[in-house]
């Protein structure tokens, strides 16, 4: 296997190094371009890499740049890891709504900060997308960042681009499963159809038989006992620690299944995420006795996690001895299915994974063009999105405010449209009326001003509703 890949949002080490661990244990030849606008973390990308392909003396050539027009003529695959403004805006998307009485555990995806984060991502990787339609029209075009279906749908309605949304949660939770019906993954076959970070295990196989009417049995042996306090307490202890999902998931989550049980349907990313689109069921942030961001699934001690390991990466990268031992080990995370996907489509092998691609009719029941996640298969015509049967009513109704939400914000992302950020709020559901909504809205756009030049020209007064 001979790829030019480039990886733009390189300083994103821990991507980074896994990607590298890949390629390496596949026995890849490559060029490998990372991209990143912050030179120091560029840097510290790129010396790691370096070390990694020096101690394996393994055919991989790295270079590295803040420029990926310079890199991109020529590439063959492009991956994006961008998070626009980084850990530092990313806290304000979370604790910006805090002041509102709005908890969120993660906040990249849905509720305030997932619509925040949107307004940023869209843009710039629309900008992405055209220099790679332009200089790398042949490339497989891949993105991992967050929101992943707004950002995908506002890439793709604003250029045409080719782009696959890429996210491990649904392979990381089909492991899960497995672990919990007590069969191999490697036997387990499933559908799982939704919207990134909630999307619902609909049909799960091995061996020939139904495992749906299994896991629905489990489910309803598990509301019959009571929580435990103590395996809860400390799956909620250390959730916030290794946010990348290299740790096996607890076997709590609660909430998912209390949603098995109603739905029928099991969701993933687990509770940490899918409680995130249902902001009504937990109001001020109180989940199980603990409040969601804070003592549950804190957010705080993840972003703490990440600013340790980019502060570890950038020490190993320094220091002039050898790498740690387990450094070069493949591991669990984002990146770990990216190349197998890859060499599916150069192999023609025709293996499916989880992917994020438009509605182009694979899903009868959800919107046209809404980016759904959905299976699809990897063969040499590239990555197409296979045709399941129709939701069930119940959990296409789970799905059909989110995606017009998703469509919603990306129209406020791409034109700067204060006010259609307001209804992306509203429609979310986690404000309480509509004077909060727009509070809110203005907080945010006013936190994230540096990186939302689209809305230079609001000068839209707040709204003024009217008191008895």
């Amino acid at each position: 296997m001979n790829e030019k890949i480039v990886l733009i949002g390189a300083g994103s080490a821990m991507f980074t190094r896994g990607l590298i661990a890949d390629l390496i244990d596949m026995g890849w030849s490559a060029d490998l371009a990372l991209v990143d606008i912050d030179p120091v973390a560029l840097r510290v990308a790129e010396q790691l890499a370096q070390k990694m392909v020096a101690v394996r003396r393994a055919a991989i050539r790295v270079s590295a740049s803040t420029d990926r027009r310079q890199v991109l003529p020529g590439a063959s695959v492009v991956i994006c890891t961008i998070g626009v403004g980084g850990r530092r805006a990313w806290e304000q998307d979370v604790y910006i709504p805090r002041r509102y009485g709005i908890y969120q555990p993660v906040g990249d995806t849905a509720m305030p900060g997932g619509s925040s984060r949107a307004l940023r991502m869209i843009p710039a990787m629309v900008d992405v997308a055209r220099d790679v339609s332009e200089l790398a029209p042949h490339a497989l075009f891949f993105n991992y960042g967050n929101p992943m279906s707004p950002t995908c749908r506002g890439v793709i309605k604003a250029t045409g681009a080719n782009m696959v949304g890429l996210c491990h949660g649904v392979h990381y939770v089909a492991n899960y499963l497995a672990g919990v019906l007590d069969i191999p993954a490697n036997e387990l076959q499933y559908t799982a159809v939704g919207i990134n970070h909630l999307t619902w295990f609909v049909k799960l196989r091995a061996r020939g038989r139904d495992l749906m009417p299994l896991l629905k049995d489990i489910a309803e042996r598990r509301d019959r006992l009571p929580l435990d306090p103590i395996r809860l307490g400390r799956s909620f202890a250390e959730s916030g620690e290794e946010s990348n999902g290299t740790k096996a998931p607890s076997e709590d989550d609660p909430f998912s299944w209390w949603l098995m049980r109603l739905f029928g349907a099991f969701p993933a990313v687990l509770d940490r995420h899918v409680t995130e689109f249902f902001p009504q069921f937990f109001a001020d942030g109180s989940y199980f006795g603990k409040v969601l961001g804070k003592d549950a699934y804190s957010f705080e001690k993840t972003i703490a996690y990440g600013d340790k390991i980019y502060e570890q990466m950038a020490e190993i990268a320094e220091a002039p001895g050898p790498l740690p031992q387990d450094f070069l080990e493949r591991g669990g995370g984002e990146h770990e299915q990216a190349l197998d996907i890859i060499e599916s489509i150069r192999t023609n092998a025709g293996r499916i994974y989880s992917v994020n691609l438009p509605n182009r009719g694979q899903v009868p029941n959800l919107p046209p063009e809404a980016v759904v996640e959905c299976p699809g298969i990897a063969d040499a015509s590239g990555i197409r999105a296979l045709p399941v049967d129709s939701l069930s009513p119940a959990v296409a109704g789970t799905l059909a405010t989110r995606f017009a939400w998703v469509e919603t914000l990306v129209e406020a992302a791409l034109e700067g449209s204060r006010q259609k950020f307001i209804r992306a709020l509203v429609l979310d559901g986690s404000v309480h009326d509509l004077q909060q909504a727009t509070s809110l809205a203005d907080d945010l756009l006013e936190a994230q001003a540096a990186y939302l030049p689209q809305f230079e020209v609001q000068k839209t007064p707040r709204l003024q509703l009217a008191t008895a």
